[in-house]
């Protein structure tokens, strides 16, 4: 696996915490977002779809065909918008637009630093093998269904903790929203590094706050 300096990720994920913020809209976000869950339902069959094709691709050409990596990172900025706007941070009330592009002006934000190069045996063993341990962590982050029963991750956990605390005292936690962005971001991270988008091995470290403290690309990102 390869590793850099921690100065250097090639995953940068950040956000801004918006003021002021209902104190009641939370409850019904999971109404609001359906029409994204419906769109990201098919794109998210064509990312499985689309990373298939750039393994092959990367197998034979070491690239990650140009047009393909932009589509992914795409699916993932619209998830990402989603699950900031719903019960992955529940810390803003701008609907998240149905774009693919970067979206500058809405307070989530995700960007992969295209590479030029990519490993060919890394590319046979890093999105199941390599990836493990974080699977593992990330899926107390996340949570999910597994042997029969469903079970809520960190993230939603205190997502709906700093909503609780917004609406009886209007303020979101500021700490819990830097230890949420922390939790995001590591999932963001291994996201990207198991679709093949990087061969920089995901840090097993919380890099909390909004703005994204190992996040400084070096070169192209995904396009908007």
């Amino acid at each position: 696996m390869t590793t850099t300096p921690a100065s250097y990720r090639p995953v940068r994920v950040d956000a801004v915490l918006d003021s002021p913020l209902s104190r009641w809209l939370w409850l019904v976000k999971w109404i609001l977002v359906i029409p994204h869950y419906i769109v990201l339902l098919f794109l998210w069959i064509a990312f499985v779809l689309v990373s298939i094709v750039a393994f092959f691709a990367i197998l034979f050409t070491q690239r990650y065909p140009r047009p393909l990596f932009d589509f992914n990172v795409g699916v993932l900025r619209w998830s990402w918008r989603v699950s900031y706007y719903a019960y992955g941070a529940l810390a803003t009330d701008r609907y998240p637009p149905f774009s693919l592009g970067a979206e500058p002006a809405y307070p989530a934000r995700l960007d992969i630093a295209y590479p030029e190069r990519l490993s060919r045996g890394l590319v046979l063993v890093k999105w199941w093998l390599l990836a493990i341990p974080h699977y593992v962590v990330i899926g107390f982050f996340k949570g999910g269904c597994r042997a029969g029963w469903c079970s809520l991750g960190l993230i939603a956990v205190f997502a709906v903790i700093a909503a609780v605390v917004l609406a009886f005292t209007e303020k979101y936690p500021r700490d819990l929203f830097d230890l949420i962005m922390g939790l995001n971001r590591w999932v963001l991270r291994v996201a990207a590094y198991a679709s093949l988008m990087t061969d920089e091995y995901p840090p097993f470290r919380l890099d909390m706050g909004g703005i994204d403290p190992a996040g400084r690309s070096r070169g192209s990102v995904g396009s908007s």
